[in-house]
């Protein structure tokens, strides 16, 4: 099967995962920023070129939030092991993960492909931006002495919920059948 170049992102940023755990988890946050800021541009990038060019495929629509969130919940995990985030965030976040996964898999079943929502799009890059200034050590809000990583620890953790109570209503009739 020949994948066009939307969805050879997606795979590239599952594939550059383990090198931003490895680094993010041995100390060499800057390699790790790295990682994790283009890791999190390919998921703007094959969005962008698969609506522009119509290449927008099921495979796409499946793998691409996937992706996003094997890349954030690693993340999310290797700072718990680091102390730079408490376990409630990270469970509210992997609880609406895996609930929106459970009601994307009944949807497959019923041949039914469920895109992301704006909301969905919105969580995701907050919890983007939020884990890129936590990599960043708060820098440069650390100098104005501004709490940003905890602005956006909560904003994050308030827009996965939103976002799950809108997926969950949005695609209620998936559990009727």
């Amino acid at each position: 099967m020949k994948m066009n170049v939307a969805n050879q992102l997606t795979i590239l940023r599952i594939l550059m995962i383990p090198f931003f755990i490895f680094f993010l988890l041995t100390g060499q946050s800057i390699l790790a920023l790295i990682f994790f800021a283009t890791a999190s541009f390919t998921d703007f990038l094959d969005g962008y070129l698969a609506r522009k060019y119509h290449l927008v495929t099921n495979f796409g629509k499946f793998m691409d939030p996937l992706a996003d969130k094997l890349l954030v919940t690693s993340a999310l995990i290797g700072f718990v092991e680091l102390g730079e985030l408490k376990a409630w965030v990270v469970i509210i976040i992997l609880s609406r993960e895996f609930i929106v996964s459970i009601f994307r898999a009944i949807a497959a079943a019923d041949g039914i492909v469920i895109a992301a929502s704006w909301w969905g799009k919105a969580k995701t890059i907050s919890q983007m931006i939020m884990i890129i200034v936590l990599l960043m050590g708060n820098y440069p809000f650390s100098l104005l002495n501004f709490p940003m990583d905890q602005i956006l620890i909560y904003l994050a953790t308030v827009l996965t919920v939103i976002s799950g109570y809108d997926y969950i209503v949005k695609n209620k009739q998936v559990l009727k059948e």
